[in-house]
């Protein structure tokens, strides 16, 4: 029981941690040159999110 116990605040405890300072993690993450390759990479191989920000950084036809 103790260690279920324990294993639950720990896991809180570093979720916490994670969220509070998160900007300064991806600041971190990102800063890498490889890192920013692998995150663009993955982002832009998402057909509508790839779609969505062409189109916004190009001019492409507005929606709505």
């Amino acid at each position: 029981m103790s260690r279920i116990l324990t294993s639950i605040f720990m896991i809180g405890s570093i979720g916490y941690i994670v969220f509070r300072y998160r900007y300064r993690i991806i600041n971190i993450l990102i800063g890498t040159g490889w890192m920013r390759r692998l995150a663009v990479g993955s982002i832009m191989s998402v057909p509508g999110i790839r779609q969505k920000l062409m189109s916004t950084v190009f001019g492409g036809p507005s929606e709505g």
